[in-house]
């Protein structure tokens, strides 16, 4: 569930907020209706992996293989 405040009351509500924060809320602050921050629960370690595998996917479809084979670039890196 997604709670919207505005600034002011968010000032004044900061403490209680923050735990609604904790237990899994998110909560909006608007500034004059308009979207501002997001106050909510940090990131568990599986939402950080699941991020960086969408990284790591983006990144592998933008990138393109070259003319090399696997073994020609070992071949290569034994030489330096």
């Amino acid at each position: 569930m997604t709670i919207t405040v505005g600034v002011f009351e968010a000032k004044t509500r900061l403490s209680e907020l923050l735990e609604l924060a904790a237990t899994g809320e998110r909560i909006v602050v608007t500034k004059r209706g308009v979207p501002f921050a997001t106050i909510g629960p940090p990131p568990t370690r599986e939402d950080q992996i699941k991020e960086f595998i969408e990284l790591a996917r983006e990144i592998r479809s933008r990138t393109k293989p070259g003319p090399e084979t696997a073994k020609e670039l070992i071949e290569e890196g034994r030489r330096y």
